[in-house]
């Protein structure tokens, strides 16, 4: 019997584009040839999972909610047992979400980011810190219990003091979930252009650290436990659908520029709304890159994903180049390594992208 797969949508349409944003996101407009085409990958797709189970479908974006035809044509084919619709503060409405709850969707993803009005001036962002609050209440008035918010700290201009209130304001809201980032300066974003001149008002290192040890102590006093180095929960309440990212479950992706990890292959759909159209006009899927890796370099890659999670990975019986790249690795004080379990430390977790690049670009040998 198959294991549960996952499926993504991905849609890309916003009101504007964030100036730390690095998805692939265009300009709100006419949506009729996009969800012709989205309906057209689905059939093509739909033979790969017909006679397989789904552990959950996540609707991301983009903001998904500027598209609720597309959430109503996808659901009226579909359902898991979790379905998580992003959205952003100020598209909720009291009628939005009660159409959701009707529609199948239990849980929702906020893009709060911030909760100081300042700072979310600085990011970009159209809404103010009471519209977000008000937004998670509405949701949870509408009948949809499992809530998660996006939090970002490191920002230009941020102090612990002002960090340290936005958290106050957070765990006091009725979430179940939240995702916390770091601000990255992407490639091909606005912030990357303004890098020089944003780089004197980010925090240093040691306030960026204060800030990371406040939120993480302040999330699990109030039953937000960390499960993951970016993912907090309430008990019983993980994103089953960023699980499967961390675990190796297969999912597919659909819409343009989406991620799909399904039959042992990776592979991404074009990057480019135009191409992503045109391709399934012509009956073809609109896949621009796939590739399969090697079985020892899947392995280590999958165990640099693992390590994410808080409990840490159980491994299959490794290769003696793997096992002594970790035995290496738990020597220097990154991780724990016993038996066939590999699991991050406290350190190991404030430095995991070190760790996650020692492990992928270690060459291993059988």
């Amino acid at each position: 019997m198959p294991t549960p797969g996952s499926i993504y949508f991905h849609f890309p349409f916003c009101t504007r584009k964030c100036p730390y944003c690095h998805f692939y996101v265009i300009p709100n407009r006419d949506q009729m040839l996009f969800l012709k085409a989205l309906q057209k990958e689905w059939e093509l797709r739909r033979p790969q999972i017909e006679n397989r189970d789904l552990a959950s479908l996540y609707f991301g974006g983009g903001t998904p909610t500027l598209c609720v035809a597309g959430i109503e044509q996808t659901l009226a084919q579909i359902s898991a047992p979790e379905i998580t619709v992003e959205t952003n503060p100020e598209d909720v409405t009291p009628e939005l979400m009660k159409h959701l709850h009707n529609l199948g969707v239990n849980r929702v993803s906020i893009g709060v980011q911030s909760l100081n009005n300042p700072l979310l001036k600085h990011l970009g962002r159209t809404h103010t810190a009471q519209k977000a609050i008000d937004a998670i209440h509405i949701t949870k008035q509408a009948g949809i219990d499992n809530i998660t918010i996006d939090l970002m700290y490191e920002l230009p201009h941020q102090t612990l003091e002002t960090w340290k209130e936005t958290v106050e304001q957070a765990v006091a809201l009725p979430i179940t979930h939240l995702s916390l980032y770091n601000l990255t300066i992407e490639p091909h974003t606005v912030f990357h252009k303004k890098k020089e001149k944003l780089l004197p008002h980010l925090p240093d290192e040691e306030t960026a650290t204060a800030m990371l040890e406040y939120a993480c102590n302040r999330f699990e006093e109030v039953g937000l436990h960390r499960y993951e180095i970016s993912a907090f929960a309430k008990k019983g309440q993980v994103s089953v659908h960023n699980t499967g990212y961390w675990t190796g479950r297969e999912f597919l992706g659909l819409g343009p520029s989406a991620f799909s990890y399904w039959g042992g292959k990776r592979f991404q759909n074009s990057c480019s709304l135009s191409k992503y159209i045109r391709a399934l006009d012509e009956e073809r899927l609109p896949v621009d890159f796939e590739e399969k890796l090697p079985p020892l370099a899947s392995l280590h890659e999958q165990i640099a994903i693992g390590l994410r999670l808080t409990e840490g990975i159980a491994l299959p019986t490794v290769p003696p180049s793997t096992r002594a790249l970790l035995t290496a690795l738990a020597k220097e004080g990154w991780l724990t390594y016993e038996k066939n379990h590999a699991r991050l430390t406290e350190k190991g977790r404030l430095f995991y992208d070190t760790v996650a690049e020692k492990v992928i670009l270690a060459k291993p040998k059988v």
